[in-house]
């Protein structure tokens, strides 16, 4: 199966060279032998990491995260937390309050290339490198580094003993190197927001006390070796001495693992023969909700695996850990003693992350809304989906965005926003970044399936998924997919909803006599324009719809039954539509009846017909 693995990835990877000649990156080959101490909460690290130059660039300097640096008293992470007006109360003040043997670090004891002693200075959560020999184009180098690290008490998505009790959550722990692409390097200092990483192969030997269960990214090499079952904690005659547990992971951008000595596992085997485990600490809150998670996701993989693209690894691992949710390739650290509907919540988040983050790749630190409001918006569909099997209380929904559209409507209101080209680190508020990410990335979505249809957009998404995986696309990448599925010109959608904080709001501005018919006169309040739909309600008979498409768009959806409208160029404010009955026979005339755009202010959306109109 391995074999097969290897074959499975390398035409992977040889597809997207001949598909995209023009967007190459980086890949790395990390090896590491960690040595682990828990009475210290420390580790001694060796890492080999294989670098190949895939860029036409000569490189003279590369860069490495040393994220665990960010956990000491006057990082940027400290101070950064500290000076937001809406600081992360997991984080707060609390890293300038640490102690030495709470503090976090990596420790560069050595570090050469290909065999080369190198000159590296250590700044904050960066490792900056002085390369003895240039990297060419076309070609690789070998970094040999022995490094040391203590892993902080947690804070922020890594550390030692969570508020649940997990012993360690091992994220963002080792020297990682930074991302180079067709942009140059990417080595942002970590304050606690996004990430990057190359695509590459992960060996990792883990040394540590026997009586301790690891839960990882990749599989597992040699559970017989060390006496450790599918559900068997290792083998008693170990106690107090330590195990090694060796992990391979193909092509994924990094390696996360949570090791606890009370960790019950077990493991799901889906029809396709991908195998899911869990890693929780089972007790009364925790026992009933992790038993029922298994057939739940089970459903869910079915379902996002038909609708998103298909799942090409042979396993996934939920595990207990971290300070909420976040995800990692092929796993997620999630806190567990939950409600079953916030415990599949928080599963099926981090686990759409494996769509588009984890397979896709975007640099999340400048399109955050291309990861978590893609993943918000999938997220919301899935479990309507659950609802709707009647594996979750609760109704489906006919629109699962709704909540996303009013809660971006009253934000807009609140002078905070920020457009959603910032980089995720550059957010003055938590509030704004976890809007724009979060809410406004789902919703640009949600407002693109109005646009194009329903169809276009659902073969988009899969076209979107299987022509990008695995190469790092940008917003432009994702736009012209959808052009090219839909027909439609797109680049003014992008431009407004990503690179401002324009907003969408129309109204009806009045319906007169205009000769036999009645004539809406549509006024565009905000300054977004849209394509719009304005269904005409009669007193007597179906109501009917029409189509009045933006002159900009070149095109427009399937009318599917409705009227189509001549253009409205975006450069008027307003436009006269006729709407081919007479006054008499209106009761109302309504803009967006179904909520598919985000209309900030939906009370001038519908003109109420009066007895003498």
């Amino acid at each position: 199966m391995k074999i097969w693995h290897s074959i499975f990835f390398f035409f992977i990877a040889l597809a997207g060279l001949q598909a995209q000649a023009d967007r190459w990156q980086q890949a790395a080959k990390y090896t590491m032998d960690i040595d682990f101490d828990v009475k210290k909460h420390q580790l001694d690290g060796k890492q080999t990491l294989v670098y190949t130059n895939n860029s036409p660039d000569t490189l003279y300097q590369v860069f490495y995260h040393l994220y665990f640096n960010a956990f000491q008293p006057n990082s940027m992470m400290d101070i950064r937390s500290q000076n937001l007006k809406d600081s992360d109360p997991r984080v707060g003040g609390r890293i300038s309050e640490l102690e030495p043997d709470e503090m976090g670090y990596h420790k560069i004891n050595s570090l050469t290339v290909d065999g080369k002693k190198a000159d590296y200075t250590v700044v904050g959560t960066i490792l900056e490198v002085k390369l003895p020999t240039p990297i060419l184009p076309k070609s690789k180098a070998v970094f040999e580094m022995a490094f040391e690290s203590q892993v902080p008490v947690q804070i922020r998505r890594s550390g030692r003993d969570n508020a649940e009790g997990i012993s360690y959550s091992m994220a963002q722990w080792y020297p990682k190197m930074c991302e180079y692409d067709y942009q140059g390097w990417h080595a942002n200092p970590y304050v606690g927001r996004e990430f990057y990483g190359i695509w590459g192969d992960f060996d990792v030997t883990i040394h540590i006390n026997s009586d301790y269960i690891i839960g990882a990214t990749g599989y597992l090499q040699n559970a017989k070796g060390i006496g450790y079952g599918y559900t068997d904690k290792p083998v008693k005659e170990q106690k107090g001495k330590q195990l090694s547990w060796h992990f391979v992971a193909p092509n994924v951008h990094d390696f996360v693992w949570g090791a606890d000595p009370d960790y019950t596992h077990t493991t799901y085997e889906r029809e396709d023969g991908m195998v899911m485990h869990f890693f929780y600490q089972e007790n009364e809150r925790t026992k009933d909700n992790w038993e029922a998670l298994p057939a739940i996701m089970d459903e869910v993989f079915a379902f996002v695996n038909e609708n998103y693209g298909q799942y090409p690894y042979e396993q996934y691992s939920f595990i207990q850990g971290g300070d909420g949710g976040m995800e990692y390739p092929m796993a997620t650290l999630i806190t567990g003693e939950r409600s079953l509907a916030s415990l599949v919540g928080v599963s099926v988040h981090e686990l759409m992350h494996s769509w588009y983050q984890m397979m896709l790749g975007t640099n999340e630190a400048l399109y955050a809304w291309m990861d978590e409001g893609f993943t918000s918006w999938a997220s919301s569909n899935v479990m309507n989906h659950l609802r709707t099997k009647g594996l979750l209380p609760g109704e489906p929904s006919d629109n699962p965005q709704l909540g996303s559209y009013m809660g971006y409507a009253n934000f807009s209101q609140s002078g905070l926003e920020e457009p959603l080209i910032t980089h995720s680190d550059h957010f003055n508020t938590n509030s704004a970044y976890g809007v724009a990410s979060y809410v406004k990335g789902a919703i640009f979505l949600e407002q693109l399936k109005y646009i194009i249809g329903e169809t276009a957009f659902d073969q988009g998404m899969l076209r979107y998924f299987n022509t990008w995986k695995f190469k790092h696309p940008n917003s432009n990448d994702f736009i012209r997919i959808m052009e090219k599925q839909s027909g439609i010109e797109l680049d003014w959608y992008r431009e407004y909803w990503i690179n401002t904080t324009h907003t969408i709001d129309y109204g009806v501005k009045t319906v007169e006599r205009k000769g036999r018919n009645a004539v809406a006169v549509l006024n565009r309040v905000g300054l977004m324009p849209m394509p719009l739909v304005v269904e005409v309600v009669l007193t007597d008979g179906p109501s009917k719809r029409i189509m009045v498409p933006l002159r900009i768009m070149r095109g427009h959806k399937p009318l599917g039954g409705m009227e189509l409208a001549e253009d409205w160029p975006w450069t008027h404010p307003e436009y006269e539509l006729d709407l081919g009955v007479k006054a008499k026979d209106i009761e109302k005339v309504v803009i967006d009846p179904d909520f598919g755009m985000a209309d900030i202010d939906r009370k001038n959306n519908t003109f109420e017909m009066t007895s003498d109109e």
